[in-house]
């Protein structure tokens, strides 16, 4: 019986190709012409032709381009021409704009509507090229962050075996089980998964990695921007394996589960040298893991380079210019205080200076200045440290906080006897740095003798300039609640956030520092011997050209840099 003659171009280029033999493909045709599926979406469904070869026999029949994406990045202006649901619902990828032409990614170059769409969409005319679906699915779900860590882990499963996965219950006295738990933490799968969470976050930008155990599920969170996002987290079934393998790489002991530990992990990704700060923390689930980022190309080398208001940065640089005296920086945690006391020690490192540090925990190793650890444990406490710094000749002393009436004077007299001292209090507002530092012990004329400023500083979140939005209508029940006259917004465009690729559809992208500096001049000095509030003390502050950090965020609202929810969220109390 003489061989069937194949009247399908597609079929004869896949036979030319030997993607497939003759037997296959008549089985194929058959089965496709049953179930009424299109024969080139059959031979892929069934896997009896691979994407790549049909994606090279659709570009010879059709006699277009084929493309590989798999280290595509199409630019941010073309993501904005066409909306990501479009794309995805077309299975396509823009690449290129050349004048009014829009050369696009298909995964079914047979879609004349898909072209149409786009078309109409676009305004451009689309010039198509032939992509695998795996590729365009792929790069899709990188682009808009729709499950893209879940692919990235089940790629990693697919290489490992069965029995390594498999979670058990490490006992207290089970030699045996830690010995295989820190086996299977040192596998492949588990060393790469851990490795792609790592860099994830580093990718996503994120300050802060939470991994918690829940009942069925083990939990992960990256905070980007201040924010806690959900990902996709690893099986359960390998959280010991994971979390195992987090200890060991952060120096902790994997055999004990019982109480909190500590430990820093330094890694090399994407161009950068981070060091994390890693601590657990027992749940009736098993351990938490927090990591904290630190990324030494956020450090400014200078206060200039932090991006201040003009007036702020004024008053911190004749603060630190001083040859003596305190220096206050407040804010609750996660506020860029380090930030900000990193910069002005980074400008104020000369050879001629001798800079000591006392913190808990050492963040950032910075060349050329003394940094001392604090060890509680073994009793080298703040005030301990700092009494011994004294007797080692420095002009500027860090310390990390202040957290008791000792460490408190002890910082004062520092600042009295000839020493630039820097230091961080938590407070919600300049002027209560002033009644903390009392209440902590200190004399009034003391520290009227001694502070030279203080500031109160926050992190607000900044609005993506590519997606925000016009308000239609101001909140008239929110201004009330914060005592906002609507006059104050009368002749500006109040923005809100909307969302969309470039902001991981969240509607924010990146935080701005913003600063409320109290400068203690005579004045100020006497209201502090005479025992004054911190409402007086602000009062008279402002009286003075001080702007409260509710101000300044009002400010930013009206210049357009962010939304009255985010400004109120930090700023209105």
């Amino acid at each position: 019986m003489p061989a069937k003659q194949y009247g399908g171009k597609i079929s004869d280029i896949l036979l030319r190709r030997h993607a497939i033999d003759e037997e296959a493909l008549r089985q194929a045709e058959e089965e496709s012409d049953a179930s009424r599926v299109r024969l080139e979406k059959h031979l892929l469904d069934k896997k009896l032709v691979s994407d790549n070869d049909m994606t090279l026999a659709l570009a010879e029949y059709l006699q277009i381009p084929p493309v590989r994406l798999a280290h595509c990045q199409p630019a941010d202006s073309l993501l904005k021409l066409i909306e990501a649901p479009l794309l995805k619902r077309l299975h396509a990828v823009p690449l290129a704009k050349i004048g009014k032409l829009l050369t696009v990614a298909l995964a079914d170059p047979f879609d004349l509507v898909a072209r149409d769409e786009i078309q109409a969409a676009t305004g451009l005319e689309v010039v198509p090229l032939v992509a695998s679906e795996k590729d365009i699915a792929e790069i899709l779900s990188r682009l808009f962050q729709d499950e893209s860590s879940t692919v990235g882990i089940d790629d990693i499963l697919e290489q490992a075996d069965d029995q390594e996965i498999v979670h058990e219950h490490v006992g207290e006295d089970d030699d045996e089980s830690i010995d295989a738990l820190l086996e299977r933490s040192e596998g492949a799968p588990v060393v790469r998964m851990v490795s792609m969470m790592l860099i994830e976050s580093l990718r996503q930008g994120a300050s802060d990695i939470h991994l918690e155990p829940q009942e069925r599920t083990l939990r992960l969170r990256y905070r980007i921007d201040g924010a806690l996002v959900e990902m996709p987290g690893p099986p359960k079934n390998l959280q010991g394996a994971v979390l195992s393998r987090l200890k060991l790489m952060s120096g902790m002991d994997i055999s004990e589960h019982r109480i909190p530990q500590d430990g820093r992990i330094k890694i090399r990704a994407l161009g950068k040298e981070v060091d994390l700060r890693v601590n657990t923390l027992p749940s009736i689930f098993g351990e938490k893991i927090v990591m904290r980022l630190l990324d030494r190309g956020n450090l400014k080398p200078s206060l200039s380079a932090l991006g201040l208001e003009p007036l702020p940065e004024r008053a911190m640089r004749k603060a630190i210019s001083e040859p003596n005296g305190i220096v206050l920086v407040t804010g609750p945690t996660g506020s860029g205080k380090t930030t900000t006391l990193y910069s002005c020690l980074m400008e104020l490192n000369q050879p001629e200076v001798n800079i000591i540090t006392c913190e808990d925990p050492v963040e950032y190793e910075l060349p050329g200045i003394n940094q001392i650890q604090i060890n509680s444990f073994v009793g080298l406490t703040f005030a301990t440290a700092l009494r011994a710094v004294l007797r080692q000749d420095p002009d500027i002393i860090l310390v990390g906080e202040i957290r008791d009436g000792e460490t408190a004077s002890t910082a004062i007299k520092a600042a009295l006897t000839g020493h630039l001292v820097l230091s961080t209090l938590h407070t919600n507002d300049a002027a209560s740095s002033v009644t903390r530092m009392v209440d902590m012990g200190v004399e009034p004329s003391l520290l009227a003798s001694g502070l030279i400023l203080a500031q109160a500083q926050r992190l607000i979140r900044k609005l993506c300039p590519a997606c925000r939005k016009p308000m239609s209508s101001l909140p008239e029940k929110v201004l009330q609640a914060y005592d906002i006259p609507k006059e104050t917004f009368a002749d500006c465009t109040v923005y809100e956030a909307k969302g969309c690729v470039k902001c991981r559809n969240i509607g924010y992208k990146g935080r701005m520092a913003i600063m409320e500096v109290l400068q203690v001049d005579r004045d100020l000095r006497n209201a502090i011997v005479q025992g004054l509030t911190a409402k007086e003390i602000a009062d008279m502050a402002k009286k003075r050209g001080m702007m409260t950090l509710k101000d300044i965020g009002i400010s930013k609202v009206k210049n357009g840099d962010t939304s009255l929810d985010a400004a109120l969220h930090v700023t209105g109390g």
